[in-house]
């Protein structure tokens, strides 16, 4: 049990760190609002020349409280670890440069080592803090996908930036916050546009709850029996988006480990429901 969550601590850290040198390396050099935190730090550092690593700490720490406060998460050291260490590595290696400042370049390799950093991260049942604390707000609030919420926060952020900068710079700034899902998902999922999330249990109210609560999604559940035991439990079968299953993950591993949980790519969904807040009535 320690082992494990020594393991987690250090996923944690290494993917912090690969966060951080994404921005020093990539980002901040082309001048890529790619969203998050990290994108309002590029904007104040191009209107005000903020050092970005203090703009990430000033911004993260109320972050963090507010969303303890409002949305009554069980937020863990491992959160902490992730908020705090990615602004300390970017003040770390706030000297490094590779001489890389095209946009186009910079969105790629910046999006794929910010999505191998984040994907790792999460994988050690982590957070990074930032916009997504701002998005998991305004999801509980409104009842909105994780997904939607998290692409209006970040929206917001681009769109400023290409009023700092140009249209141009915000168009590869989008580019990158693509190519940054993707690879998160990659990492997590071994991605693909969505999931089917097959759910065996034997505690079919708590996982209904978790569903319904945190991804807000419809379900279908089946009465099965082991092979092995002979036991009769319940399969639940939920599809969603691909943000809402790496979310969901970590609610399950959190709340429900004992369920055998199993992420199919589903490469095509047909009938009324899965756009809307459904999938089955």
């Amino acid at each position: 049990m320690k082992k494990a969550i020594s393991n987690d601590y250090l996923l944690i850290i290494f993917g912090s760190v690969l966060v951080g040198l994404s921005y020093n390396l990539f980002l901040l050099p082309a001048r890529l609002a790619a969203g998050g935190v990290s994108g309002i730090s590029t904007i104040t550092y191009e209107l005000y020349g903020f050092n970005p690593a203090y703009i990430q700490w000033l911004v993260n720490i109320p972050l963090f409280i507010l969303a303890i406060i409002l949305a009554g998460k069980d937020f863990s050291m491992k959160s902490l670890v992730g908020t705090m260490f990615v602004p300390f590595t970017i003040w770390l290696t706030g000297g490094l440069e590779l001489g890389v400042q095209d946009p186009l370049l910079s969105s790629i390799y910046g999006g794929i080592i910010l999505g191998v950093g984040l994907g790792i991260v999460y994988r050690g049942n982590g957070s990074t803090g930032g916009t997504a604390l701002i998005a998991q707000i305004l999801r509980k609030f409104t009842g909105i996908s994780s997904g939607f919420a998290q692409l209006i926060v970040d929206g917001a952020v681009v769109l400023t930036s290409a009023l700092v900068f140009d249209f141009e710079l915000a168009l590869f700034a989008l580019m990158s916050i693509y190519v940054t899902s993707k690879v998160i998902d990659f990492v997590q999922l071994r991605t693909s546009p969505q999931k089917l999330i097959l759910i065996i249990t034997e505690r079919e109210e708590e996982v209904r709850t978790i569903i319904r609560d945190e991804i807000d999604r419809g379900l279908t559940k089946l009465r099965v029996t082991g092979g092995h035991s002979n036991k009769e439990r319940t399969m639940i079968l939920c599809v969603a988006e691909q943000a809402e299953a790496v979310y969901l993950k970590k609610m399950l591993n959190e709340k429900e480990p004992s369920s055998f949980v199993i992420f199919v790519n589903a490469s095509e969904i047909l009938g009324h429901g899965f756009s809307k807040e459904r999938i089955y009535e």
